[in-house]
């Protein structure tokens, strides 16, 4: 653990969420998001370094990776030069400064932040000078970053400053930060306008070819008297001069004046946001503030139209209320009470992340230095898990046009657009499946129905993605073409449409066929786990296997239920009657080759054009069919996957290699498990009780970390494993090689609770958090982390689909509110200290478009399972319900709907002792 001196951590100063964190300049790779629908997408530091940009191909700002937090010199900056002072960065970014940062005397620096803004106070006591930056992206559609600095005079004597602005604009894509870097500034074309820089390319170089380029890239300013700069500085080379630094500039360092003055116009070079504003005399006490105005201009869009809507200090006022209000009130809808208001106030930003991800996509902030922006696959499901909880109107759409996505022979695009239900055809060299990308979108629709109770939703038609790749990309369709379009049609050329439950079952039954030597689901080109990447020919998961069986036995279930809205029968492709098996000609499921040439028939007959032709199944026939090979996958694993040590240890092998051998168990290096190959054998109901007690407690063995306070994604295997994937390579402890990996530690904790292992399942969320707070270790702002490095710190932060699993399993498991196929299920399973004082714990969620804030009673403060319900009021009056165990209560769907939508809702839960 490296605990290196920090006297201070962040504090939360309001319930908001509001923090403060002093001398946040001593802590490294810390940065903050600032975004907004219209996609302008920013990075802050302490120190104003961090990019700004709109996609990868539009960065107005120098792409930074997370090194380039401290190595670059490009990042916002405003300075001031006085007589009495010389230059001074009101950033903290001028080479004094930075040398003087460890040195005794240093600048005093302080921090504040919240939904979504960043402040940073810099002070000079031996100068005599203080700054405040506040920087914030508007909410609205305007792609703008906002920047107000206010410089103090804290001398006894009057203070005569230079004030100049400068912030670099890079104005192109990422790949030209390596590509053409100087051949595409040629491009650029710079004015100077009344009020700052713009810069146009002509062109665009990127992997879209040369295009001509629509963009503007813009600095713009003015100071506390709506004055305009005096002058520019608007080509980079000669602001820092010959052998000056963007930290020391020439013309900063010699308070040169501009040459450069509106009308003026430069063409080929590196471009900067450089504005000198009028002189300003500032006597002991007195302040000056300036606007800066950072945007990205689209379609002719006009800076003169954004600087009369956001050019003024009053309306950087206005917007910055109105962007905390906006913020705040999204964020609203799912409070929590707990015992622990620190906790409470920080499950805000747990609950900001998804969020945040829907925004940026996995990409766009410094650890996150890869892709182009979209998100994957798992992310658009995963992410509607926490979306169906803050707002439900979009929901049944996105999901719809998700699964235009999916391909006929059950894999799925793999690039996807901004648009919902935007995909594109795959033209990497090197195509990837995910065995697992089948799966996740079950979990979506499960948790949607049982919000909703929309079982309609299930027979909803929707089309398939078609492009050159068939076979789970191990084969070509060579007729396709790019002119064919993107969706699978029929031999006639008719589009093809099936039902949403139609593509759930391609999904399941490929993947029930798709097997190798140990009968197992194969692992193809990866999991959940993308570093698992090596083992494409005779690897196989039994994590997800499990996974897969549960959701064959949920999906039978729900088609039982939908008998009872009169279904008689479903409409299918014909073609899927080979993966039906049990209506027609049998496999033997035992034997893995059979299983493969049945899949094999099926993908030859969907790899081009399909027949078009539908066939009637009925809903006793599909369950029966989906039950028999829920219940194969289910023994399978039972029969053959449960490994013993001779210590006595007790767990369930996830995996085999690319060499067909097992991966876990006992072994020459040291025991060898995966959290992975538990958490699905718990959550999917394979592991039977006796099992998962000693599941339970070899994870506490073999994966436990109490310096971290959570668990290991594996144990240390010792050795790189080239027959198993990429994460055998890293460092132990690193990333998905053996990490205090977050979202699959959040998933243990959710199957635990789904299992009735509360104070496990409890132990696991409570260290995840107290980890992620402790500042002086984790070195991350509130939130949780991707990982935990094996020092303890935080890493990849906001971006991570452990967000999302988190706030669901809080709500959905801890509180115990959700859906059970449209009524209201309410069963908590809370410890005693996540009550307050006085025996209350609560949360405010969206249920039947309706706020609800749940109360939950028990003055005692007694365990959950030394409680039963007494009674529930709604809004002060008493309700029926049916019991669901001791302390679950079920609501009719119709008592909810019959609310108003608009006010808040009290639900009052009373526990009694049970008798």
């Amino acid at each position: 653990m490296n605990k290196q001196p920090h006297d201070n951590s962040w504090k939360f100063i309001d319930e908001s969420g509001s923090f403060s964190l002093q001398d946040p300049d001593l802590s490294s790779h810390l940065y903050f998001p600032l975004a907004n629908e219209a996609r302008m997408l920013s990075v802050v530091t302490p120190t104003l370094n961090g990019d700004i940009k709109t996609d990868h191909n539009s960065y107005l700002s120098q792409p930074l990776s997370v090194f380039d937090l401290h190595n670059t010199r490009s990042g916002r900056n405003f300075w001031v030069y006085g007589e009495k002072i010389g230059p001074w960065s009101a950033t903290g970014n001028s080479a004094p400064q930075l040398t003087a940062r460890f040195h005794k005397g240093r600048e005093k620096v302080s921090l504040q932040a919240g939904f979504l803004w960043h402040e940073v106070t810099r002070e000079n006591p031996e100068k005599g000078i203080k700054a405040e930056i506040t920087n914030f992206v508007p909410y609205g559609k305007d792609q703008v970053e906002l920047m107000r600095v206010s410089i103090t005079n804290l001398s006894a004597e009057s203070l005569h400053l230079t004030p100049t602005a400068a912030v670099p604009i890079f104005g192109r894509s990422a790949d030209n930060l390596r590509d053409h870097r100087h051949v595409t500034s040629l491009l650029n074309r710079i004015t100077c306008t009344g009020q700052g820089v713009l810069m146009n390319p002509t062109l665009s170089f990127d992997e879209r070819g040369h295009i001509p380029n629509d963009m503007t890239y813009g600095v713009l300013g003015v100071d506390t008297q709506d004055q305009d700069p005096t002058g520019f500085f608007p080509v980079l080379n000669d602001f820092i001069g010959e052998g000056g630094t963007l930290d020391w500039p020439r013309a900063i360092v010699h308070n040169l004046n501009p040459a450069h003055f509106p009308g003026d116009k430069e063409a080929g070079h590196e471009s900067l946001g450089g504005l000198q504003f009028p002189k300003v005399h500032l006597k002991p006490g007195e302040s000056q503030a300036w606007l800066i105005v950072i945007t990205v201009l689209k379609n002719g869009q006009s800076a003169d139209s954004i600087m009369d809507r956001y050019g003024s200090l009053a309306s950087f006022d206005k917007y910055l209320a109105q962007t905390k209000t906006y913020w705040n009130q999204k964020l609203d809808r799912l409070q929590m009470h707990t015992g622990n208001p620190h906790f409470d106030t920080w499950m805000r930003w747990v609950s900001c992340q998804p969020i945040l991800r829907r925004l940026y996509g996995n990409s766009f902030l410094p650890y996150h230095d890869y892709g182009r922006g979209g998100r994957g696959w798992r992310d658009l499901w995963q992410d509607i898990l926490t979306l169906m909880l803050m707002e439900t109107k979009k929901v049944r759409g996105l999901l719809v046009d998700n699964f235009a996505g999916v391909r006929m022979d059950g894999s799925n695009a793999t690039i996807i657009g901004n648009q919902p239900g935007e995909f594109k055809a795959d033209r990497n060299e090197i195509a990837r499946v995910w065995m697992d990308h089948g799966a996740w979108p079950w979990l979506a629709v499960k948790f949607y129905l049982d919000q909703t109770g929309d079982l309609g939703f299930l027979l909803k038609q929707q089309t398939y993605f078609k492009d050159h790749l068939t076979h789970r990309t191990a084969a070509v369709d060579e007729n396709w073409q790019e002119e064919h379009g993107t969706q699978m049609r029929t031999s006639n050329g008719d589009l093809y449409r099936g039902s949403i439950l139609e593509h759930l079952l391609i999904q399941h039954l490929t993947a029930f066929f798709n097997v190798g030597g140990h009968n197992l689901i194969r692992l193809e080109d990866a999991d959940w786990n993308d570093g698992l990447d090596m083992a494409s020919d005779q690897g196989e998961s039994a994590a997800f296997t499990a996974l897969y069986a549960h959701n064959l036995q949920q999906i039978a279930e729900i088609i039982q239920q939908l008998k009872s809205l009169d279904i008689s029968h479903f409409s299918l492709a014909e073609e899927t009657l080979l993966l039906l098996d049990r209506l027609g000609e049998k496999v033997d499921y035992h034997v893995p080759e059979e299983k493969q040439q049945r899949l094999n028939l099926y993908f030859d007959s969907v790899s081009g054009k399909i027949a078009g032709k539908q066939v009637q199944i009925s809903p006793d026939q599909l369950v029966s069919d989906l039950r028999s090979k829920a219940d194969h996958l289910t023994n399978q694993l039972r029969t053959n996957e449960w490994i013993e040590d001779d210590q006595g240890h007790s767990w369930f092998n996830g995996y085999y290699d690319n060499q067909g051998q097992r991966l876990e168990g006992e072994h020459p290096l040291g025991a060898r498990m995966t959290l992975t190959g538990q958490v699905f054998q718990l959550m999917g109901k394979v592991a039977e009780d006796q099992q998962a007690r000693e599941i339970i407690h070899a994870v506490d063995d073999f994966l436990y970390d109490p310096d971290i306070r959570g668990y290991h994604l594996n144990t240390n295997f010792g050795e790189p494993l080239l027959d198993m994937g990429r994460a055998f390579g890293f460092a132990y402890g690193h990333k998905e090689n053996g990490a205090v990996f977050n979202h699959m530690a959040v998933m243990y904790a959710n199957a635990l609770y789904q299992r009735g292992f509360i104070k496990e399942g409890f132990k696991v969320l409570d260290g995840i958090y107290r980890h992620s707070v402790d500042f002086p270790t984790s070195r991350i702002y509130p939130g949780i982390p991707e990982y935990f490095n094996p020092r303890g710190r935080g890493m990849y932060p906001y971006l991570t689909g452990s967000a999302s699993w988190y706030l669901l399993t809080m709500i959905t498991r801890v509180f115990g509110v959700r859906g059970q196929i449209g009524d209201l299920l309410l069963q908590p399973r809370l410890m005693p200290e996540q009550f307050d004082e006085t025996g209350k714990a609560g949360v405010h969620v969206l249920f039947a478009s309706r706020r609800l804030h749940v109360l939950f009673l028990n003055p005692e403060r007694l365990d959950h399972d030394q409680v039963s319900l007494l009674k529930i009021d709604l809004n002060g009056k008493k309700v029926a319900f049916e019991r669901k165990g001791n302390s679950g209560a079920l609501l009719p769907r119709d008592v909810i709907t019959s609310l108003p939508r608009d006010p808040i809702h009290r639900v009052k839960v009373q526990l009694k002792r049970k008798d």
